[in-house]
């Protein structure tokens, strides 16, 4: 049993698959850090990435990370080419990385961009980590370190809120409350496992 995790940039995907791994025990893939690593590793998107950006993508061996940044977040077009590059090497490690995790009954598959990406068709459910617009500026800030228009910018590039009516669970962390949130998780894993 998969379930995808998504949410906009600083709903707290991160520290949802957190507690599922350490309190339920369902270990999580993290697809912001898998691709970053498939990126920087994977020979196909290396050549690919060059012949679309340009040589200087990467500097020897390293990716030039402001540079692909620049790009992808310079046109919505410039993003897709660069998602229809990365996304299907991450969806085939996912397959490759749950299929390690056969002992497992459920696996967590953490994405923003879960539906945008089609990484939602690989989940069975989908949880959308949800709070307030505030809050969420306020996390991603200081996370990122981050001005308030950068990370305005990146909320209206990946808009995955577009897509909250389509998910199974809505999440609400809205708070540091871990007690609330494990019992919103707790909700939805029983009625998961009921299903």
């Amino acid at each position: 049993m998969t379930i995808g995790i998504t949410g906009s940039i600083g709903s707290g995907k991160s520290y949802i698959s957190a507690i599922l791994r350490e309190k339920f025990g369902i270990p999580v893939y993290d697809c912001d850090k898998e691709a970053k690593r498939l990126t920087a590793s994977n020979e196909e998107i290396r050549q690919k990435l060059i012949s679309l950006v340009g040589p200087e993508v990467f500097d020897a061996e390293t990716l030039n990370k402001q540079l692909l940044a620049d790009y992808l977040f310079a046109d919505v077009e410039n993003a897709s080419q660069v998602n229809a590059i990365i996304h299907p090497v991450v969806l085939e490690d996912f397959k490759k990385w749950q299929k390690e995790q056969r002992d497992k009954s459920m696996v967590g598959l953490e994405s923003a961009i879960l539906f945008e990406s089609g990484f939602n068709e690989a989940a069975d459910y989908v949880l959308f980590v949800d709070a307030p617009e505030e809050v969420r500026l306020r996390r991603a800030m200081l996370r990122d370190t981050a001005s308030e228009a950068q990370i305005r910018s990146r909320m209206g590039m990946q808009q995955p809120e577009l897509h909250r009516h389509q998910a199974d669970f809505i999440i609400v962390n809205d708070t540091p409350d871990d007690t609330k949130l494990q019992e919103q998780l707790a909700a939805a894993l029983r009625k998961i496992e009921n299903n």
